[in-house]
């Protein structure tokens, strides 16, 4: 499996499972149509279709690309971590029951551990 190479900030996040500071990262307020894929190995997780503003800080999603994101109980033995299917890359939390959308799910996910495809962009492009 072939992966990016990460600056120490993308790392921090997606290797050692940091997080960035919530309203701080690029795709929070972020609309555009694509899909959102991992930063470390490209694998496609979210569609932009599954994006919405919870207010939360962080790029938030109630769905997910099928099979592109596993959930892990966290260390903290209260939430649940998200990962790339992929390779393992620390994406953030999933919450459920919150009432955001009709799928009651929110996928909360720092905007580091994702890059961007613009509806028709190759895969590989920024």
């Amino acid at each position: 499996m072939k992966l990016n190479s990460l600056t120490a900030e993308e790392a921090h996040v997606v290797l050692h499972k940091g997080t960035e500071y919530p309203g701080t990262g690029i795709y929070n307020k972020h609309y555009e149509t694509g899909v959102y894929i991992c930063k470390q190995c490209d694998a496609g997780l979210y569609k932009s279709d599954d994006k919405f503003d919870s207010g939360c800080g962080w790029p938030s999603f109630d769905d997910q690309i099928l099979g592109a994101v596993k959930r892990v109980p966290d260390a903290d033995g209260r939430r649940v971590e998200i990962v790339c299917a992929h390779c393992g890359g620390h994406l953030g939390h999933v919450f459920e029951g919150e009432g955001f959308t009709a799928k009651n799910t929110r996928h909360c996910v720092n905007s580091i551990s994702l890059k961007f495809l613009p509806h028709g962009a190759p895969k590989g492009a920024p």
